[in-house]
């Protein structure tokens, strides 16, 4: 009983511990997995979704194409359809090159710009995770203040 206890107190000490960037990257992973099993039309309908099983408040996953197309995106549908990659942030960066170019060359890492936060409406710093998914880029970022 005591171990049980004991391992039970574990877990739950590991799920506090939990950064933003674990739960952006819990996110994608979920959404991978789901995209496999389900196949990529299932999993964009699911991921536009401004209420879908992949938006928790600001953390939500959006998908690329490997053409810099959004191809999902749950808090703006609007850009849906738009092929992003020559549009910088607010500093010039063209982030979504270096999205294109993380899962294009290594599969998986994380990106840096600056974006609107669509919970407070200020530009803030942003880091994405970024995971390819057969032929779809999906990504969950979080933001700093």
């Amino acid at each position: 009983m005591l171990k049980k206890i004991f391992a039970t107190m574990l877990v739950l000490v590991g799920i506090a511990a939990a950064t933003p960037k674990d739960d952006a990257t819990a996110l994608v992973n979920d959404a991978s997995k789901f995209l496999k099993a389900n196949g990529k039309e299932k999993a964009l309908q699911e991921i536009n979704k401004p209420d879908g099983k992949w938006v928790k408040g600001e953390l939500y996953v959006f998908a690329y194409d490997f053409q810099g197309v959004i191809v999902a995106h749950p808090k703006n549908a609007k850009l849906v359809g738009k092929n992003m990659l020559e549009v910088p942030d607010v500093d010039g960066k063209l982030f979504r090159k270096d999205i294109v170019e993380a899962a294009k060359s290594k599969g998986t890492g994380w990106v840096d710009y600056k974006y609107k936060n669509p919970e407070t409406g200020k530009i803030e710093e942003k880091t994405t995770f970024v995971l390819k998914s057969g032929d779809v880029i999906l990504c969950c970022g979080i933001y700093r203040d």
